[in-house]
């Protein structure tokens, strides 16, 4: 029943983005192109890929030889218009990813817009030390306004797109003709290794296309970081399956972390919330009281390293809260031998066009 009301509002949003892009295509709407590199990180589903891992590796990638900035939406913030995010920044007002970024990544310019044509601008608009010699966009897919030098889609291993449907009917924002927009397609979260098989499979449910280049990323688990300075865990934790654990979520899907954190505890109790989820005093309540039910003596709260920006909100944190909670790094890796191709292809196009722009400006300086 629910389907047959779903169908005719996936067409009709399925319509409505065809004549978007089309307008697109057809230049009777304009895409912005900007004299400074512009990559855009994003995806062709609603639903967690992996983005910030992914621009987190671009950054450390560029950022030992260019000045970096990274500009998103800040998605569920309270503020609006372009604001740069600090270190002391909070997620209400500017987003859980930028912030998070931010506080990793200190030294580099990160923004928030929700027109980015207009964030880029502003971007530019500084004196010569911090203007920045490439600007990744976060979660841009589908925003045509700009046209990125380098387009890359990421697409989950363990969710592929072939039988899946348009919103709200499924969790497509635009037909997966579209993906021919892309220059690299990432599949994201792959096991530690895919099969040549396998690769073939994947590269044929995307519909792989002469000029696209294909690679495949998994996610990287580091040792768990305390939040609000509790107290470091012995070897015992990662050794002897110590520690009873409160996986505390709000990312669209936490199924790999809890994977992942199994090894190391045989009692893991998961509390989700939707993805990117502003808590409540009311959630803290919640996550307190789970916490209190575990009736353990070793017990501790593992959350997200996004979800960790949020919880630093709280000033009024309970201590018994915050003598226990730690959130888990994570990072991206690329299979096989894919790392060098990539980071050539990557910094061969910030390379090139740095390089053009210096040209020009020279001699539009010897016109003057």
């Amino acid at each position: 029943m629910i389907k047959i009301i779903l169908y005719p509002l996936s067409w009709l949003y399925g319509f409505v983005m065809s004549l978007r892009n089309g307008a697109y295509d057809l230049k009777i709407l304009k895409s912005t192109e900007f004299d400074v590199p512009v990559i855009s990180i994003g995806n062709i589903t609603v639903g967690g890929t992996g983005k910030t891992p992914h621009v987190e590796y671009l950054v450390d990638l560029l950022n030992a030889k260019y000045e970096v900035a990274t500009l998103s939406r800040g998605y569920k913030r309270r503020s609006k218009g372009f604001h740069y995010v600090e270190t002391n920044s909070t997620a209400v007002n500017v987003g859980d990813e930028p912030l998070q970024i931010k506080n990793k990544y200190p030294q580099i310019t990160v923004s928030v817009c929700e027109k980015r044509v207009e964030g880029v601008e502003k971007l530019m608009d500084v004196s010569n030390e911090k203007k920045p010699d490439v600007v990744l966009l976060d979660d841009a897919f589908q925003h045509r306004r700009i046209s990125p030098g380098v387009n890359i889609l990421l697409i989950d291993y363990n969710r592929q797109i072939k039988e899946d449907q348009l919103l709200p009917l499924g969790r497509l924002r635009e037909s997966v003709h579209q993906m021919r927009r892309a220059n690299i397609i990432i599949i994201t979260k792959c096991p530690d290794e895919v099969t040549p098989i396998m690769r073939r499979i994947l590269g044929n449910n995307v519909g792989l296309l002469p000029y696209q280049k294909l690679y495949f990323t998994k996610l990287k688990y580091d040792n768990l970081m305390p939040i609000f300075g509790a107290k470091e865990l012995d070897s015992k934790y990662y050794e002897e399956k110590k520690y009873t654990i409160l996986l505390v979520s709000g990312i669209a899907s936490p199924k790999l972390m809890h994977k992942y954190l199994k090894q190391f505890s045989n009692k893991i109790e998961l509390l989700t919330f939707p993805d990117h989820h502003n808590y409540t005093p009311q959630d803290i309540q919640t996550i307190s009281n789970k916490f209190s039910a575990l009736n353990v003596e070793n017990k501790i709260i593992i959350t997200t390293e996004k979800d960790s920006m949020r919880f630093k909100d709280f000033e009024d944190l309970p201590d018994e809260i915050k003598e226990v909670m730690y959130y888990l790094p994570v990072k991206v890796s690329f299979l096989e031998k894919e790392k060098q191709s990539f980071n050539k292809k990557i910094l061969n196009y910030v390379g090139e066009n740095n390089s053009n722009r210096e040209l020009r400006k020279r001699k539009n300086s010897g016109k003057s």
